[in-house]
């Protein structure tokens, strides 16, 4: 018989041209081999709150604006995998990739990620590690994806107003029709051509086809079945930073044996700086083969980003080592915060609440004030910059890795303890338009006397009476006794613990902190300190996200190497006189 028919086509994909959009499945949580155990990501742990704004970069490259070619819009977890939406920049580079896509040339589709949380687990002789917490932070369009069901999306069936008139049974043009269905949701969840024939051998419907489908992309992200298709190291999840730390801490234990190298690290261990060099050359693609060791180190330095961040993760390692164990006495008494900005950094001080009072059976409650003053305080910025020979890279000089950043280190704490020792003896005035230790603030002894049991005692009552904005007693507790290296001695003696024969001899100050400060240059005066945790005093703050000294690297021009930038934006001040007491000793 003759029958009229429409042709079902589908759209190419979900481009949109106009608005340089198109819709991808970035994930399935495939399972990825890397080398001796396989690599799985479960999806319930995405944290895709990163994901929403992130790059879309050309082949995970990272090292230009060029080599980024969008960003992402929008993104969800669905029962298929991780669902993003693309918008492509309006470059030419961006819109001949997306000109591919549309024409199914370029189907690839990878992600960056970083992990929180790993679980390790065998099946058989197989380790599995699976990423139960991890946060993806970038997608790529790449030539060969790691996980085979990342695809870019199928739009809506469409209906072309084609007709055609041919000659047999409706049974079999739509069971053709179905067929055609079939292999395209195959194709779209990623999987065979033998398994879109099992389907149609099987007489299955597309909507059966499509659950088969859905529970085939379930199984294949549990599976430990070996891959054909594989990226390659350099290509597919190489994150310059991930690299950077595990390199970095190879390069810092090399100087410090004693330190306990993670796993992720040794890959690196024993590596010299040309090893490294060459290793960063050969993960960008770039051939090593011949190359003498000074090429090595300098074609490192100019072509890839990571030598440098490596190099910068090493120096920030024995900065940070020597800055945490640099010794400051003043510094442990003061209270350490952050600032948002370089503005003037105000600290209210609030009195305590007005007195409970009596209220009858059917009176009103009265209303009470609290009392405030502040004090403030500003961050400012301090650095150096240093550079790091092709010299001392190319002999492996590790001196150059250790000396220069752990005196840097010391010299960033000293500055910090030099500043807050420079506000405890100037003794600035405060915005009562009273010096910090005055008579009028009950802090400062009317006479000056050498530390004793007696000495201490009037510090200490001094300290309990002390009284808050609204003239109420605050008990402010002795903590530590601060002293110059001139007084250490005695202060030891006055502060150590023995075991009492009989009530006069009990030492009551034996519970009190000693600390030593070298750069207090009056050697007779003392102090005792409340615990900063309780009461306010001394305070240092640093600018938000960026504690103690930050490290930046940038390959060298003027020098020839690379350059490190250390900087430190740090500010302190007084916040209340009241956790303080001074005596200016004899």
């Amino acid at each position: 018989m003759s029958i009229h028919l429409r042709n079902l086509t589908t759209k190419p994909n979900t481009v949109d041209p106009e608005n340089r959009t198109v819709e991808a499945i970035v994930s399935t949580g495939a399972d990825t081999p890397r080398g001796a155990y396989i690599e799985r990501l479960d999806l319930a742990g995405a944290d895709l709150s990163r994901l929403i704004g992130a790059p879309v970069l050309d082949a995970h490259r990272s090292a230009s604006t060029r080599d980024q070619l969008g960003v992402v819009e929008a993104a969800e977890l669905r029962p298929e995998g991780i669902w993003v939406r693309m918008k492509f920049r309006s470059a030419s580079s961006a819109l001949s990739v997306l000109s591919d896509i549309e024409d199914g040339t370029l189907r690839g589709l990878s992600i960056g990620y970083q992990v929180a949380k790993w679980e390790d687990t065998r099946n058989g002789q197989t380790r599995i590690r699976t990423a139960k917490i991890w946060t993806p932070i970038e997608v790529s369009v790449v030539p060969v994806p790691a996980d085979p069901g990342a695809h870019f999306r199928n739009g809506e069936m469409t209906m072309e107003a084609q007709e055609t008139v041919i000659e047999q049974s409706t049974e079999t043009t739509t069971r053709a029709a179905e067929n055609a269905e079939i292999r395209t949701i195959a194709a779209t969840a990623g999987l065979t051509r033998a398994w879109a024939d099992e389907q149609i051998d099987a007489a299955a419907t597309p909507d059966e086809a499509r659950r088969a489908a859905f529970e085939a992309m379930q199984q294949r992200s549990t599976s430990t079945q070996t891959r054909t298709t594989r990226a390659t190291v350099g290509t597919d999840n190489t994150d310059p930073a991930v690299i950077a730390t595990r390199a970095g801490e190879a390069l810092y234990a090399r100087s410090h044996p004693d330190h306990d190298l993670s796993a992720p690290a040794q890959q690196y261990a024993a590596m010299s700086c040309v090893d490294i060099a060459r290793d960063c050359l050969q993960r960008s693609g770039l051939s090593t083969s011949g190359l003498a060791a000074g090429t090595v180190v300098t074609r490192a330095l100019n072509s890839t980003s990571d030598f440098p961040l490596i190099l910068g993760d090493a120096v920030g390692r024995e900065l940070r080592r020597a800055y945490q164990a640099a010794p400051s006495g003043v510094r442990l008494l003061a209270r350490q915060t952050t600032a948002r900005d370089f503005r003037a950094k105000r600290a209210l001080q609030f009195g305590s609440g007005p007195d409970l009072k009596k209220v009858s059976e059917t009176g009103e409650f009265s209303y009470g004030t609290i009392d405030e003053s502040g004090e403030s305080y500003s961050v400012e910025t301090f650095g150096r910059i240093f550079g790091i020979s092709r010299q001392a890279l190319v002999n492996d000089d590790l001196g150059a890795f250790t000396q220069i950043p752990a005196k840097l280190g010391e010299a960033a704490r000293a500055f910090e303890a030099a500043q807050l020792v420079a506000l405890l003896t100037s003794n600035p005035t405060m915005s009562d338009g009273t010096a910090v230790f005055h008579a009028d603030h009950n802090n400062l002894a009317a006479t000056g006397a050498s530390l004793s049991i007696a000495t201490l005692t009037a510090a200490r009552t001094a300290m309990r009476r002390q009284k808050g904005l609204a003239g109420e007693p605050i008990n402010a507790t002795p903590f530590a006794v601060v002293v110059p290296p001139e007084l250490e001695t005695e202060a030891e003696q006055l502060l150590t613990q023995i075991n009492a024969a009989k009530s006069d001899d009990v030492n009551p100050f034996g519970k009190l902190t000693l600390a030593v400060e070298p750069r207090l240059s009056d050697v007779n005066a003392w102090y005792v300190a409340a615990d900063p945790a309780t009461i306010d005093g001394l305070e240092y703050a640093y600018l938000e996200g960026a504690p103690g000294p930050q490290i930046e690297t940038q390959q060298g021009f003027e020098v020839d190497g690379v350059k490190i930038k250390v900087r430190l934006d740090f500010g302190c001040g007084w916040i209340d006189h009241r956790g303080w007491h001074k005596n200016a000793g004899v």
